[in-house]
């Protein structure tokens, strides 16, 4: 009797495999294209049929590397997300993930944990406009290229740069950076998820051509204009630019819901009642539409005796039936002296709550770069630290659009985190749950630069401060508006239901965040060199390796084995060792050294006393003897736990 061990190469030691789940799903629905485990393109092409586009000229987007950035978006990742507590806020409670690191790498370590939970994506990445850089990926090592991006290792090699518009594949290297961290965003989203994506003229074609072909051209949703600009530059020698384009794509387009954009006070005064009519207020909307419709047009006698007929081309947008029918229910409006032409009354009651939302948005609804640059200055006392960043407003509004109180809210090129704080600020506003995922390289600030000058040494810093500041602030200001309310000397029932209201939103408030960190994964690797063969037997001992926590490894196990990393998590120690329960006794795990049959008489114990459906326990496989193993076994199979695995 023995503990299944996790070998080099197994769940534990890498991220999703794509391809080999990709053959899997193949495999379930053409079991015939697999012969030895190999995948039968002449068969399959049988299956398919004349679906097979085997011309030599056909439409397709291609460019310089392309079929190596395909690849690389399903290569596995060996790398792990360590925690830092100490850079966190409210740690044990909060459900909101700050992750520093490459993307890409990033975003492979959570395709088991996160693959079809992220109902809203929305990223801002790298313009391309020559002056900005474009992460070069490494594709024979991408965690190695990380490491010498941030300065982990020696400089040699360092691919973080500029992609200058003089370089012969300038647009090439912008797309093969992109394309394989789309194509892993697009597995995070929900079946009715979608993805929002701010860009500029440079790129603007390429980026939805690419969309196109990773989301499908049947889920293009719209291509909006945000009025980023509210003023010229004068010194622009043909057109002052003061638009950026948001792209928006689902990931299945007829499953997506639009929540609509709730109706403004000045949408709701445009209605009145001068007839005091019993239905309340309404506004005239026009009775005649074109193209002319030849049975809709004829003669209508107003309450003065006077006929009119539709405007030439035009027709009445009802026949004479339904005009009669909308008559009788007081419907028709013909003006304060009745002579007008006449009018379609459209109660306010009976419109919907909300508003369609136009392709065309305005700095006056969401905001533009300096008033977004303004609030900056206002949390920094003074700096903004960024030179284009996005108002709260404006993702807000996406926000608003497409998800609801429990969402997962995901952002990949988090910049200075707006979306962070766009997700907190809605929150407050509709006591919703939303939860966030950032995303960003720990990019060196210049030492030039005031956010340098002022101790913020790398990206990440700052948009950690902001989402400290952010939070405190919205507290802050709710905390203010429940305190006026309750001061007011009369209170009516519906001050009592806000006051209620208010208290409720302030004390669940999720402001706080979960700080990991990309590195290589905790777990050794048997590097296969035969010149180090005695040396690795002794290293493997104790795979772990030397500097690394039980959290980390902890960590890596919930990302490897598909967990989220805000699994509420409790701590143990069972006779002096240290016992993890992840998700009310889902799994437990012990890393210890030392371990005796007595932990897992524990471990049971713990079990019994939380009830989960499944259970499964992890050991570190050097931390027992063969006895003390088998015994353990043997005592958790007593206790019905028989998933039991070591590293």
């Amino acid at each position: 009797m023995s503990i299944e061990q996790v070998k080099k190469g197994d769940e534990l030691t890498q991220s999703l495999d794509i391809v080999n789940d990709n053959i899997a799903r193949l495999k379930e629905l053409f079991p015939e294209v697999l012969t030895e485990g190999k995948i039968d393109f002449k068969v399959l092409q049988d299956i398919l049929g004349k679906e097979i586009e085997d011309e030599e000229e056909y439409y397709r987007f291609t460019w310089a590397g392309k079929a190596q950035a395909r690849r690389e978006a399903h290569k596995p990742s060996t790398g792990t997300l360590r925690p830092a507590k100490d850079e966190s806020v409210n740690w044990d409670t909060t459900e909101n993930l700050y992750l520093e690191g490459d993307n890409l790498e990033v975003l492979k370590l959570l395709q088991k944990s996160y693959n079809n939970k992220v109902k809203m994506i929305y990223i801002d990445p790298p313009y391309n406009t020559g002056k900005d850089f474009v992460y070069k990926d490494n594709y024979t090592d991408n965690l190695k290229n990380y490491q010498q991006i941030t300065g982990q290792v020696d400089d040699e090699g360092n691919k973080l740069s500029t992609n200058s518009d003089s370089d012969g594949r300038y647009h090439s290297n912008w797309l093969n950076m992109m394309y394989p961290r789309l194509s892993l965003a697009r597995n995070l989203l929900k079946d009715d998820g979608v993805i929002f994506m701010s860009i500029d003229d440079n790129e603007v074609e390429n980026l939805k051509k690419l969309s196109n072909e990773i989301f499908g051209e049947d889920n293009f949703v719209a291509q909006l204009i945000w009025e980023r600009a509210y003023s010229p530059v004068n010194l622009k020698k043909h057109f002052s630019e003061n638009h950026d384009f948001i792209l928006c794509f689902a990931k299945n387009v007829s499953n997506l819901i639009n929540n609509g954009l709730k109706r403004s006070e000045e949408a709701n005064a445009r209605y009145s009642n001068p007839d005091n009519d019993s239905r309340g207020i309404w506004k005239s909307s026009d009775l005649s539409v074109g193209p002319a419709i030849q049975e809709n047009i004829y003669e209508i006698t107003l309450p003065t005796g006077r006929t009119v007929l539709p405007p030439k081309g035009y027709s009445w947008r009802l026949n004479k039936e339904r005009f009669d029918e909308f008559c009788a229910d007081n419907r028709i409006w013909f003006g304060a002296n009745n002579d007008a032409t006449p009018s379609i009354k459209r109660f306010l009651s009976e419109v919907k709550d909300t508003i369609t939302p136009m392709t065309i948005w305005k700095y006056s609804e969401v905001g533009h770069s300096q008033e977004a640059m303004q609030s900056l200055k206002k949390l920094f006392n003074g700096q903004a630290y960024f030179d284009y960043p996005k108002p709260v407003n404006l993702i807000k509004r996406e926000l608003e659009l497409y998800t609801s109180s429990d969402d997962l809210i995901v952002d990949f090129f988090s910049g200075s985190a707006t979306t962070a704080h766009a997700v907190m600020q809605l929150n407050a506003e509709d006591q919703g749950n939303r939860k966030f995922i950032q995303v960003q390289l720990p990019e060196p600030t210049n030492e030039k630069s005031d956010a340098f000058k002022d101790g913020y040494k790398s990206i990440v810093e700052i948009g950690k401060e902001r989402i400290r500041r952010a939070g405190n602030k919205i507290v802050a200001e709710e905390t203010e508006r429940l305190n006026k309310l309750k001061s007011k000397n009369s209170l009516l029932q519906e001050d009592k239901d806000e006051i209620d209201n208010l208290q409720i939103a302030i004390d669940n408030l999720d402001i706080g965040f979960k700080v990991f960190k990309l590195d290589s994964s905790n777990i050794k690797g048997w590097d296969g060199n035969p010149d180090n063969l005695v040396d690795n037997l002794f290293d493997s001992q104790d795979n772990i390796k030397t500097g690394r926590t039980e959290e980390d490894v902890l960590f890596e196990i919930l990302l490897k084995y598909g967990l989220d990393l805000t699994l509420p998590i409790e701590e143990k120690l069972i006779e002096g060792k240290k016992v993890f329960s992840v998700g009310f006794g889902a799994l437990f795990i012990c890393l210890a050294n030392n371990i005796t049959n007595k932990v897992a008489e524990g471990i049971g114990a713990w079990k019994e006393a939380l009830n989960p459906e499944a259970c499964r326990v992890i050991f570190k496989d050097s931390g027992f003897g063969d006895v003390e193993k088998t015994n353990s076994v043997q005592t958790l199979k007593r206790f019905g736990i028989n998933e039991i695995k070591s590293i």
